[in-house]
C-alpha cells in the first residue's frame, strides 16, 4: 500500500496534445509560418512549453534547433505564446480512461496525491480545474514551482519531504522516460502508462517497474492491498 502517489499530468492523467497544438499553431500563424500537426506536437511534449515551442518553430521555419536556441528566439516568442495557450487550456483536453475512478479510490483510502508536471503553473491549474480534478490533489508541483524540474529528482523529493513519506512508501505514475528518470533518481517506484507522450518512443524501453494499460490497474492494486 502506498502513502503517496504522484502523477505526471500531460499524457498520464489528461490528453492535452490537441489544445497545445492549437496554441502552437495560433502563434505560428501570427508570425507567418506553416502550422504543425498534432502528432508532431505529441512528440515534443514533456520538457515544458518553451522547449516544445522551440521544436515547433525550428520545424516550421526549417531551421536547426540549435540555431533557434542560440539566437534567443524563444525569449521573444514565449510571451506571445502564453496568452494563446491560456485561452486554449481546457478547451480540447480530456481525462484518459479510468482516471477519475482511480483518483476516487486512492482518496477513499486516504492516500496522499500530488501532480508533478513540467508544465508551467499558469497552464497547469486551468487544466486541472477544467477537468474538475484539482480537489483530488494535496500538492501540485509545476515546472516553474522549484529550481529544477523533471528529470531532476527535486520535484519528487519535494513531495516526499512535504508529506514526510519514505521513498519506499511512494509511487510515481507517468508516461515518459523523463518520469522514470526522476522517480528512479529519488528512489521511488514508477509505473508507466503506454498511451502518453514519450517523444515518439515506447515508454516500456525506459524500463518502469510496471507498465499498466490504464489507471484501472492502479485502482485495482490499491483495493487489493487494502483487502489483504
Amino acid at each position: 500500500m502506498f502513502d503517496l502517489v504522484m502523477f505526471d499530468l500531460d499524457g498520464t492523467l489528461v490528453e492535452t496534445a490537441p489544445e497545445i497544438a492549437d496554441a502552437v499553431n495560433d502563434l505560428l500563424r501570427e508570425i507567418g509560418l506553416p502550422t504543425v500537426g498534432d502528432d508532431l506536437v505529441k512528440d515534443w511534449i514533456g520538457h515544458g512549453t518553451r522547449e516544445l515551442m522551440t521544436h515547433a518553430y525550428a520545424h516550421a521555419a526549417q531551421i536547426d534547433i540549435l540555431t533557434v536556441r542560440r539566437a534567443g528566439t524563444m525569449d521573444k516568442l514565449m510571451p506571445r505564446f502564453a496568452p494563446y495557450y491560456e485561452r486554449r487550456c481546457g478547451t480540447r483536453s480530456r481525462l484518459y480512461p479510468d482516471v477519475l475512478e482511480a483518483l476516487r479510490t486512492l482518496r477513499e483510502r486516504q492516500v496522499r496525491l500530488a501532480v508533478v508536471t513540467n508544465k508551467e503553473g499558469r497552464y497547469t491549474m486551468p487544466i486541472l480545474m477544467a477537468q474538475n480534478i484539482r480537489h483530488f490533489f494535496d500538492l501540485v508541483v509545476s515546472g516553474d514551482s522549484l529550481s529544477a524540474k523533471k528529470p531532476d529528482p527535486l520535484p519528487v523529493q519535494h513531495c516526499l519531504d512535504t508529506f514526510h513519506v519514505e521513498p519506499e512508501r511512494a509511487l510515481f505514475v507517468g508516461d515518459s522516460q523523463i518520469d522514470v528518470q526522476a522517480a528512479r533518481a529519488a528512489g521511488v517506484r514508477v509505473w508507466a502508462v503506454p498511451y502518453g507522450y514519450n517523444m515518439g518512443q515506447a515508454v516500456a524501453d525506459s524500463h518502469p517497474d510496471r507498465l499498466i494499460p490504464t489507471m484501472a490497474a492502479l485502482g485495482d492494486a490499491v483495493r487489493q492491498a487494502c483487502a489483504a
